[in-house]
């Protein structure tokens, strides 16, 4: 909600936005995700792919679960973010793009550094500006707006009219402890 916040309220709001949830496609995948691919680049590529990045040119790309990329792949996203530039998978041709680049994760990046698990330079390179988002048991006034927000959307989604939640929901949704999976969640 608060990339897509982001590039609403930006010069890029007009362009594309476009979101890739890093952590739940294999690296395999991602690459041609993210990238794109050429026809015969691997088994099943019948086909020229366009990838995520170029997708969002001109626009916004928002990455979440950064913190889950192999080593490999984080070489290639500090590429990408130092010179806008990259190949497709199995191609030759350099693409160039301008994208704004958002990302999130809920993994400690500073402690994955140390640990070895993440890149120092694409740490130093993404680490510009950090909106770190308390959990949910620590913002308890916005659980009203955010289940009404969230109730209105399955609503529309299943053609089904409601009225909002009864005291009891609601005073049961702010008494949840609504534990985080992190210490530092952030984007």
């Amino acid at each position: 909600m608060i990339a897509r916040a982001i590039h609403r309220r930006s010069s890029r709001a007009n362009k594309p936005f476009v979101e890739v949830a890093c952590g739940a496609l294999p690296e395999t995948l991602l690459e041609s995700e993210l990238f794109g691919h050429v026809a015969g680049a691997f088994t099943g590529a019948q086909g020229d792919k366009l990838g995520k990045f170029m997708q969002s040119d001109t626009g916004t790309i928002f990455l979440d679960e950064i913190g889950t990329a192999s080593p490999s792949m984080q070489v290639k996203l500090l590429r990408i973010l130092q010179d806008f530039e990259f190949e497709q998978v199995g191609g030759t041709k350099t693409f160039r793009i301008d994208t704004r680049v958002l990302l999130a994760t809920n993994d400690n990046l500073t402690k994955a550094v140390q640990e070895g698990r993440f890149r120092q330079d694409l740490y130093y390179r993404i680490n510009v500006i950090n909106i770190e988002i308390p959990p949910l048991r620590d913002r308890v006034s916005d659980i009203p707006l955010l289940a009404g927000h969230f109730l209105s959307r399955v609503a529309g989604e299943c053609h089904k009219q409601v009225h909002g939640f009864s005291d009891d929901a609601m005073n049961a949704l702010q008494r949840y402890n609504w534990p985080a999976t992190c210490a530092n969640c952030r984007m």
